[in-house]
């Protein structure tokens, strides 16, 4: 795993968490526990803090990162899809951050929220709980709820996934 510490700054990762080989991780990041971080993600707390809630998704190729005055915290479980931008931003409980998505510096996706494939929420956006926020820049739905656990499915199949690799993975050279 490339995970590196930044002077004195270390990385927290919950053992019942699971970082990918391929994934990095460097400096004031806290990974908490049954969280996972998939193969060319980036976590990179060298301005402020990053924090990943329990049986998160931080799937493949998503950067996440902070600035000194606003830190990165995402909720428990939540899916983060493949090619997100995190940057300074709070993600709360069991939201869904959809492929190729940007959430950018002092914005707030509230509890069980999407933003949608592609969409990006701008500077000090705001995502309302159960809204779903698409587009660029990204709007929220009119007359739409997100229904509880839409997508708990996901976050059960990621969570699955951990014992799945660390059981399996073999790299091929």
């Amino acid at each position: 795993m490339a995970i590196y510490a930044l002077d004195d700054i270390e990385p927290r990762i919950d053992p019942d968490a699971y970082v990918h080989p391929d994934a990095t991780v460097i400096g004031d990041v806290h990974i908490s526990a049954h969280a996972s971080v998939w193969p060319q993600a980036v976590l990179r707390g060298d301005y402020g803090r990053i924090e990943i809630g329990e049986r998160t998704s931080v799937q493949d190729g998503t950067v996440i990162h902070c600035t000194e005055v606003h830190p990165t915290i995402i909720g428990a479980e939540c899916v983060i899809g493949h090619n997100v931008h995190i940057e300074g931003a709070t993600i709360g409980d069991r939201c869904l951050i959809a492929s190729g998505s940007v959430v950018l510096n002092g914005s707030v996706v509230e509890r069980n929220a999407i933003v949608g494939a592609g969409a990006v929420v701008s500077f000090d956006g705001h995502v309302p709980a159960r809204a779903m926020a698409l587009g660029v820049p990204a709007r929220i739905r009119e007359n739409f709820e997100v229904p509880e656990g839409s997508f708990r499915f996901a976050v059960d199949k990621y969570v699955d996934n951990i014992q799945v690799y660390r059981q399996k993975l073999r790299r091929l050279d």
